[in-house]
């Protein structure tokens, strides 16, 4: 049976409130961690955690390593041809700036084997954003821009899988920032121009990137519910996108159903049977910043469970990855059941989303998006196109009711949810993690 009482429910149904809010998010465009408009969109939420009826709201702020983009060319000099158009391709954040003269090797999707099988040293690797249709799994940039330093590549092309002419965004530095390659994203459009050049024969190509990096800060957004007990739930999102686009969808949509959650429940406050807390972290996309500051600076035996929403507006249907914590993904399938909706699930352990830095150190976390088959991958995530218009207000709300009674049969007093020690949490990251990590200098666990 739902836990949320039938007046909260037919408000959650009714309500546009989580889409208004989204809306005046997105009317901030570039909220790029560090910079002016994160702390804008930060204030929006503010907003709406006081109008949401939360406790304790306020911001706390953090240092973090900034970086800005400028412009970026690929020149083909035996070609004549020049590409430096924004939907052709753009720096990746967190890389180095400078000039890279040298040829330009296809890596195809870039796996462990297309990698062993390339000779990249003292190349431009470029690879696609996808895995091969036969992959078990995924990989993600970062351990691609891993494999090209490994190999001794000069810099780092990242095709975009996704059709029309949309340059993928994402960092490749993270807390080595700069990243020790320059980096571009380019459009599927031009990845398979080169392509076709790479398979004609030896391409030399001119790569300069401009960008700068410099100290600046950023910062959380945080409320609270309910009684003041021993154990905490906590229900998480990060507010902060790429200065490429709006970042409706990833994680505009994480932040208000974070501050709409807190809406629902604060209908019920009295009845709640923990202490939970409401948050969206700044600078989820350059390597957890505000969940890594969050992690180190709370008592984490304290925290039951972390719900960290990002992704979710793709379509109703929840995603849940367990990060191998089975209670609380048992938590949802039981509030699939009562809803009577899908659910999908996946237990694998990945150090990308802010539950992340707290998984790390054994809390129980896990991350919730939705599943869609439409695109694989981030579909329209970090390109110019995670726009409001790819999104339903009758998504949020169904997604709004679902993760609100996920909290809620998370924080049941007879649910147990117990910690995982660090080191076996460390020992279920693939080998290809481990070295993202490293590389990223994320790697928190004993050498």
């Amino acid at each position: 049976m739902p836990r949320l009482p039938e007046s909260v429910l037919g408000d959650a149904y009714s309500s546009t409130n989580a889409w208004d809010t989204l809306i005046d998010l997105v009317e901030v465009e570039n909220r790029m961690a560090g910079q002016a408009g994160e702390r804008e969109g930060a204030d929006v939420i503010v907003d709406a955690f006081e109008d949401a009826g939360l406790n304790e709201v306020g911001i706390e702020e953090f240092e973090i390593p900034g970086w800005w983009r400028g412009s970026s060319v690929l020149e083909l000099p035996d070609r004549d041809k020049r590409y430096n158009a924004p939907h052709q391709l753009f720096a990746l954040p967190g890389c180095t700036d400078g000039t890279v003269e040298a040829e330009l090797v296809d890596v195809g999707h870039g796996t462990g084997a297309e990698f062993e099988n390339t000779d990249i040293e003292g190349k431009v690797v470029m690879v696609s954003s996808d895995v091969p249709d036969d992959y078990d799994g995924w990989l993600h940039r970062m351990e691609k821009y891993a494999s090209a330093i490994e190999g001794g590549a000069e810099a780092f092309v990242f095709r975009n899988h996704v059709a029309g002419c949309l340059p993928p965004t994402g960092e490749v530095g993270y807390h080595a920032r700069p990243g020790e390659l320059p980096a571009v994203g380019i459009s599927k459009e031009l990845g398979a121009r080169l392509e076709r050049y790479c398979e004609e024969g030896p391409v030399q190509v001119t790569l300069s990137v401009d960008c700068r990096n410099e100290p600046t800060t950023s910062q959380n957004v945080v409320g609270e519910l309910g009684p003041d007990t021993q154990e905490e739930v906590w229900v998480t999102a990060h507010h902060d996108s790429h200065d490429i686009a709006e970042g409706a969808n990833d994680n505009g949509v994480g932040s208000v159903l974070v501050a709409e959650i807190g809406r629902l429940l604060a209908q019920m406050e009295a009845d709640l049977d923990v202490r939970t807390r409401f948050v969206t972290f700044g600078s989820e996309e350059i390597g957890l910043c505000g969940a890594y500051h969050a992690a180190d600076t709370v008592d984490v035996d304290r925290v039951k469970a972390i719900i960290n929403i990002d992704g979710a507006g793709r379509s109703g249907t929840l995603h849940v990855r367990s990060s191998g914590f089975s209670p609380v993904e048992e938590a949802f399938r039981d509030v699939a059941a009562a809803f009577d909706v899908p659910l999908q699930t996946s237990d694998t352990v990945s150090p990308h989303g802010d539950q992340w830095a707290f998984v790390e150190k054994g809390v129980p976390g896990v991350m919730v998006s939705s599943a869609s088959d439409e695109q694989t991958g981030r579909g329209w995530g970090h390109t110019h196109a995670d726009t409001l218009d790819k999104l339903d207000s009758r998504t949020l709300r169904e997604i709004a009711v679902l993760i609100a009674e996920g909290t809620l049969a998370v924080s049941e007093p007879e649910r147990e949810i117990p910690h995982r020690e660090p080191d076996a949490v460390r020992d279920d990251l693939s080998d290809s993690y481990v070295r993202e990590l490293k590389v990223g200098n994320r790697w928190n666990y004993e050498k």
